[in-house]
């Protein structure tokens, strides 16, 4: 009989830097841009984190979405309007190693199908500047968006993703770079009637989108940032969507976590289901889509009617709603990742996403005990998930101990 000792693999936790957009003033760090890197450094270290994923966006002078008409705003905390060069990288790795931080990926969470040439091309150069300084940092991924060309049928949207997306991902391979899609669908990206504006949404397109990678040499680049809080929103729960990953082959495309609920209200489903409010939403004036972006923000409608972002640790522990598979299970997310997922556990991230609209609190001083908070359970809830793993799939496996009960099963209805 051998005997395998209790020797648990926890996860690296850490936060996305557009939790606060101004935690150094617009005036501040445009005129000294790393400045805002290096504050959130030392802010996450007061968290308790142990990575950023450092967020990057363009300048809100050269975006072609208004902040107005965004849900949740994005932060250029990485600002990239001048080249991201060794001197900058030395500064900023120089802040990494005082505070002992590590960046997880750069993050850029763009539509990079748009139908305008013109402004999917700015997108793309955007993003190979992105790539150049995750390199320059030392970060081995990025993470962000496919996104979906609106004005194409989806399969017309594979073949713009092989056309247009796969050399950016050949990029990404000469410089030895992970691209991991986050899965949201991004629902209110538009105005139109479309629910999934980012194709890579569901484990059926990552499949789709894998093969095509393959097919050119670059599926080793092409991975999945799984967040629950979008598997939530379309109905999907986290355990049934890794087991058909698995059965199918495909378990290996998770590589790494944002870490953000979704609390679905049960009231709003029954008014309007799953898509989402479909008329009156305000953003359509006088039979067509208005040009005014803060009436382009109810496009969102389609989602923030039945459903709400949650910070881990703010929404009430709820075992019936985690039945019904109306907000996250924490615990049974990361026990499910480590049972059923292809992962390096040790070197896999958590990275704490905060969109919950109540507490998206501009003000670092009301926002810290916040984030140390969810910073604290999402550590909490991975050491407990790892102790349980090693205990009955290692400790008691290797001496034929039977683990006691079912446990939760993926497609029971």
């Amino acid at each position: 009989m051998r005997i395998q000792p209790f020797a648990p693999k926890y996860m690296k936790v850490g936060i996305l830097t557009a939790a606060i957009q101004e935690l150094t003033p617009r005036n501040v760090r445009d005129g000294d841009p790393d400045r805002a890197i290096e504050e959130w450094v030392a802010f996450a270290r007061e968290l308790g984190a142990d990575n950023i994923q450092l967020s990057a966006a363009l300048h809100p002078s050269e975006t072609d979405v208004s902040p107005e008409a965004m849900l949740d705003p994005v932060a250029n905390t990485l600002d990239l309007r001048r080249p991201f060069d060794k001197e900058r990288a030395r500064r900023v790795q120089k802040a990494l190693e005082a505070h002992r931080i590590g960046i997880s990926e750069v993050g850029y969470f763009d539509n990079m199908l748009h139908h305008d040439r013109a402004v999917r091309q700015k997108k793309y150069e955007f993003m190979r500047r992105v790539f150049e300084a995750a390199t320059l940092l030392g970060a081995d991924a990025v993470c962000g968006f496919v996104g979906r060309n609106a004005q194409l049928s989806m399969d017309q949207n594979l073949l713009d993703f092989e056309e247009s997306f796969v050399p950016l991902l050949k990029d990404a391979k000469a410089r030895r770079l992970t691209y991991r899609v986050e899965q949201c669908p991004m629902p209110g990206w538009t105005t139109g009637d479309i629910f999934h504006n980012n194709i890579a949404y569901t484990p059926g397109t990552w499949i789709a989108l894998h093969r095509i990678c393959e097919k050119h040499g670059v599926g080793d680049q092409f991975r999945i940032h799984y967040d629950p809080s979008h598997a939530i929103l379309m109905g999907q729960d986290t355990r049934s969507l890794f087991q058909f990953l698995k059965d199918a082959g495909y378990n290996f495309l998770i590589g790494g976590f944002h870490v953000k609920g979704q609390v679905v209200n049960a009231r709003g489903v029954s008014q309007w289901g799953y898509g989402g409010q479909t008329v009156e939403r305000g953003d359509w004036k006088d039979g067509k889509p208005s040009t005014n972006p803060a009436d382009q923000l109810h496009a969102w409608k389609k989602q923030i009617v039945l459903a709400e972002h949650e910070l881990p640790g703010t929404a009430r522990h709820d075992p019936l709603a985690y039945l019904q598979n109306r907000t996250v299970d924490w615990f049974d997310h990361q026990l499910a990742a480590r049972e059923l997922l292809a992962l390096d556990v040790a070197n896999t991230h958590l990275i704490v996403e905060h969109e919950y609209p109540p507490a998206r609190i501009q003000d670092k001083a009301r926002l810290k005990p916040i984030l140390s908070g969810s910073i604290a359970f999402v550590r909490h809830i991975d050491e407990a998930a790892a102790d349980m793993f090693a205990l009955q799939h290692e400790v008691l496996a290797a001496q034929n101990i039977p683990v006691q009960g079912v446990g939760r099963e993926a497609y029971r209805s």
